[in-house]
Order: C-alpha cells, then structure tokens, then sequence
C-alpha cells in the first residue's frame, strides 16, 4: 500500500485500486468497440467456436497463456546457471512460439465482452504486448551471446506480462468475463 497526499488530504492507493481504474479507461472506448465490431465479422461460425472454446466448455485463451508465462518464468529460474542458459534462451523462445495462438484466442474472446471488459482488455492486451516485446529484445540478445542483457530484458518482460496478467486475472474474477459461458449459468458446488 502506498500513501499519497492530495488535495490535502492522505489517500490509500492499493494494487486492488489501480486495477479497479482500469474499468474506468473510457479512452478505449471507440478504438474497442470498432475492434470488437471488426472482430466479429473477421472471426465467426467454427472457428469462433473452436476459439472461444466451446469444445472445452471455458475459454481457450486463459489456458494458452500458461505455456508462455511457464516458459518465461522457467527461463528466469534458470539464468542464475552459466550452463543452463542455452536451456533458457530455448524457453524464451518456446513461450513466443506459444504467444501468436494465445492473442488469436483472445481476440476471438474480444467481441464477446462488455464495455467495461474491454477497457479492461484493451490494457490488458497493451502492457502483454509490452511484455511480450521484452521477450523477443531477450531472445535476439541471447540469440547474440549477450546472456546478462537478455536475462534484463527477461525480467522487464515478466513486469510486464505481471501487469497484463494481474488485468486479465481482473477481467475473469472480477468482472465475470468468459465466465459460465458455455454452462448457461453459474455453477453451484457440490458442498462436501
């Protein structure tokens, strides 16, 4: 928690809150909803099925992003071994492999969403992509031999799919996205 002086007065500015602003980002607005719009049109019938998962019954998009965050933290786990670095460089390179289906499965959700879910996901989308950015500058550095400068770029790259990862965790748990959507409503537990 950090405090910050304004207006004269001392307010609390938590994790919780800054994500909660995100909800607010009327800026994206226009840009979101011709995206979601075009998105539409562009991803129908099957292939928005297969996208959006209804053959898994949820969303297909939260399981993709397991393969690159694993990969990348994988990747930071072993940069503090000399030897193991060829290894890293190979999961850095697994998880952008992995990142093309993971954004198309994303997209697909896109339309789907309410105003406030992409706000949300617009930002969401923006600090992964910066993210995913700081992946391929640690790639081609690796690539290159420059170990310590791409092991930098890895951990730049982990704030931001940390970011994009604290939104999308927003999107799903407190905005409700994605959620029961091929359940056709909430489902109760079994109360063991």
């Amino acid at each position: 928690m950090v405090r910050c002086r304004r207006s004269g007065y001392a307010r609390k500015v938590t994790v919780h809150r800054l994500i909660r602003a995100a909800d607010s980002f009327r800026a994206a607005d226009r840009f979101s909803g011709a995206a979601a719009r075009w998105l539409r049109r562009a991803i129908q019938g099957r292939a928005a099925g297969v996208l959006r998962g209804a053959w898994l019954g949820h969303p297909v998009h939260p399981l993709l992003v397991t393969v690159p965050l694993g990969a990348w933290i994988g990747a930071a786990a072993l940069d503090p071994w000399p030897h193991q670095r060829d290894a890293a460089r190979r999961l850095v390179a697994l998880g952008l492999a992995v990142v093309p289906p993971a954004v198309v499965a994303g997209l697909a959700d896109f339309p789907e969403l309410t105003t406030t879910q992409r706000r949300v996901a617009v930002l969401h989308a923006a600090t992964n992509t910066v993210g995913a950015g700081c992946f391929v500058a640690s790639y081609r550095h690796r690539a290159r031999g420059a170990d310590r400068v791409g092991i930098a770029w890895t951990w730049l790259g982990l704030l931001g799919i940390s970011a994009g990862g604290a939104l999308g965790g927003h999107l799903s748990y407190a905005l409700g996205a994605g959620v029961h959507r091929w359940q056709g409503g909430p489902v109760t537990g079994t109360g063991t």
